[in-house]
């Protein structure tokens, strides 16, 4: 059942970009802003803060596109060592490009490419080529010993001195990156540093969604960031600066808790004196302003935390992950109050498995009812429970076949006996291609196909583990999938 509006995202918006001219000016007219997280697709605050949109942040620079430079900061040992992004399945150099082509897509400037803890790596030199043969500056900064503890090498001609100096020409510089642990924050310090020698006035500070700095410590929307982060061992925590500072309870996370008395020892070697008094007046985020209904918001937040155990179980039950996530996630869903029963899918799923002795799906429409698919000779459960999803969606009866079992056959029969599958049931994107061809005989199938977009942000659970296959086309409609952690079979393999 749909969970309501709680997020109202053309006021954050407008509050955003209005709160990162104010910070612009209160440093002469020069920021240097880290961004954290996701830029382009922020799915997670889309599923947490109804309402929010995936690309919000991009809007927001667009609101500032004359003001905004981008610098894009990759780590030379990432470069060496070809990490991959979990979630794209590309290398960290090869999200550099994307990250280019993105917003330069968008109509922001992307000033140069700035390669840090450069040692040399042949890799890194090779990148650096490809990078200037694409016309894009690229820039080297270079390990510092004693980082980020030794304060006074750090900011000296032997510390950041010996970075190149990135040449920016907008008062807003974002500085970006493919993932975690790319130098972000010390591309930035090293460049207030290379300002301060040169006699320019310019500023830092730092834009993360999560966790809300204006929310409770325990507010399920906080609870759902430390959730998503379980595996990194991030925790929400008091800011204890800001409390002693201001006497007023913020929100912040430990590593920047941890690392803040080391940054302000920086600002003061660098600016004279330190222009922040915690980490929460480091940050610009505006998110917290912007919710309009906490009702939906924790509502949203709580299906979230349960979304992230099951993922969470069902990646120990792959060997990719750890009992100590699972326990923090369980321990996570006890203090926000959520569990399975916030998800009808769930039992739906699991009733009509235990029903059938057979794999089962299931999808919660819109208005609350749920479709449910079982395992037959045709057609895996998830495929099944899109084909009766669509149909709730259209008003087609339950027990209408909008593919023939003529269509059907010849696809399984292409699948085992020419493409290698021991699997003849059709997965879902074969069933949604099988309709799509359907729909040049059978009406009632274009009907249920025009009703796909009615899936977005729906909630639907498989009683056991899907295939990639289903998994993946169940992500492209925008389906929130969770998954019994059970393989259908005992074999050891699965792909």
């Amino acid at each position: 059942m749909s969970i309501g509006i709680g997020f109202d995202n053309q006021r954050y918006v407008e509050t955003q970009s209005a709160h990162i001219r104010e910070r612009i000016g209160q440093f002469g007219g020069k920021l240097y802003l880290e961004f954290g997280g996701k830029l382009f697709d922020d799915y997670h605050a889309a599923r947490v803060l109804p309402g929010f949109a995936p690309d919000s942040k991009i809007r927001m620079l667009l609101a500032l596109r004359d003001s905004v430079e981008v610098v894009v900061v990759i780590n030379a040992a990432a470069i060496e060592q070809n990490k991959v992004r979990g979630d794209l399945g590309i290398t960290y150099d090869e999200d550099v490009l994307r990250l280019i082509d993105t917003f330069r897509g968008e109509g922001l400037y992307v000033g140069s490419v700035t390669i840090t803890q450069y040692a040399g790596q042949p890799a890194a030199d090779a990148f650096k080529r490809r990078l200037e043969g694409f016309g894009v500056r690229v820039y080297l900064h270079y390990p510092i010993p004693g980082y980020p503890h030794d304060v006074r090498r750090i900011v000296s001609e032997d510390g950041f001195g010996k970075n190149d100096y990135i040449e920016t020409t907008k008062p807003l510089v974002v500085v970006t990156a493919p993932g975690p642990g790319s130098g972000k924050m010390a591309t930035c310090l090293s460049q207030l540093y290379h300002h301060h020698i040169r006699g320019v006035r310019a500023g830092y500070a730092k834009f993360e969604t999560f966790p809300i700095w204006n929310l409770p410590l325990n507010h399920p929307v906080n609870l759902a960031y430390e959730a998503a982060t379980a595996d990194l061992n991030d925790v929400n925590m008091i800011d204890p600066f800001h409390l002693q500072a201001y006497g007023e309870t913020t929100v912040n996370y430990n590593r920047d808790v941890e690392v803040f008395p080391v940054l302000q020892a920086m600002f003061g070697e660098i600016m004279g004196e330190s222009p922040y008094k915690s980490p929460t007046d480091m940050g610009v985020n505006m998110v917290g302003h912007c919710i309009v209904e906490d009702g939906a918001v924790c509502a949203a937040a709580k299906q979230e935390i349960v979304r992230r155990y099951y993922a969470a179980l069902c990646d120990r039950r792959r060997g990719q992950g750890s009992d100590e996530t699972v326990y923090k996630l369980e321990l996570l869903m006890k203090q926000a109050q959520a569990g399975p029963e916030l998800r009808p899918v769930i039992r739906a799923a699991e009733d009509k498995a235990e029903e059938r002795g057979e794999p089962a799906a299931a999808i919660q429409l819109p208005d609350g009812r749920v479709a449910v698919g079982k395992t037959s000779e045709l057609m895996g459960a998830a495929a099944a429970a899109l084909l009766n999803a669509l149909k709730a969606l259209s008003g087609i009866h339950r027990k209408t076949h909008l593919i023939s079992r003529e269509a059907i056959e010849p696809i399984q029969a292409l699948k085992v006996g020419h493409l290698g599958s021991r699997n003849p049931r059709l997965h879902s994107d074969e069933a949604l291609i099988a309709l799509a061809i359907s729909t040049a005989t059978v009406p009632l199938a274009a009907q249920a196909l025009d009703s796909l977009d009615k899936l977005r942000d729906c909630e639907a659970h498989s009683s056991v583990i899907l295939t990639a296959a289903d998994s993946g086309t169940y992500a492209r409609l925008g389906l929130r999938l969770t998954c019994t952690p059970r393989y259908q079979g005992s074999q050891l393999y699965h792909k």
